[in-house]
């Protein structure tokens, strides 16, 4: 795997286990946790994809 897109695996796995975090705070019934969660879901898909962009205009992809 390319250096450039080792970033891309750790976003995507602090992506899944924001997901999951929604999943624990729906069965804790927690209103907190499940926003907080669904913020750092969005929070790093918007990382993911501006990364992206700026790889892509790099020519790195």
């Amino acid at each position: 795997m390319k250096n450039g897109k080792w970033i891309f695996l750790l976003l995507a796995m602090m992506a899944a286990l924001f997901i999951v975090l929604i999943g624990f705070s729906i069965g804790a019934s927690s209103l907190t946790g499940v926003i907080l969660s669904g913020i750092g879901v969005i929070a790093v898909f918007a990382i993911g994809f501006s990364q992206k962009k700026k790889m892509r205009e790099k020519g790195l992809l």
